[in-house]
């Protein structure tokens, strides 16, 4: 279904999940490969909207802005988790990591 609707409507779908799932009006799936149980909390997925529109308003494409904002949302949720462990885990926790999350991302790429 989502990936009809995604070609249906040309929008980018995200499935949260274990292993989120985005769609693109492509047709094409990507599979996140971070995040954990413990980001299953209230807010989350608000911390990772807000990050998915600050990338629009940088100029990223829909399907770039929100194939990084995904991965980098999973990535801050590790890292919290690794601190706090994914049990207690809140959506500030997510938030107060996204920039060692930009920080590892941009240190890997260097």
């Amino acid at each position: 279904r989502a990936i009809e609707a995604s070609l249906k409507y040309e929008i980018t779908v995200v499935l949260k999940g274990a292993h989120t799932q985005i769609v693109c009006p492509d047709g094409k799936v990507f599979v996140n490969s971070t995040g954990n149980a413990g980001m299953a909390t209230a807010g989350s997925g608000d911390v990772l909207t807000g990050i998915v529109v600050s990338l629009l308003a940088q100029g990223y494409s829909p399907q770039n802005a929100t194939i990084f904002a995904v991965y980098l949302h999973g990535l801050a949720g590790d890292i919290a988790a690794a601190n706090f462990g994914f049990e207690a885990l809140t959506a500030s926790d997510i938030v107060d990591n996204i920039s060692k999350a930009y920080k590892l991302i941009y240190s890997k790429n260097e």
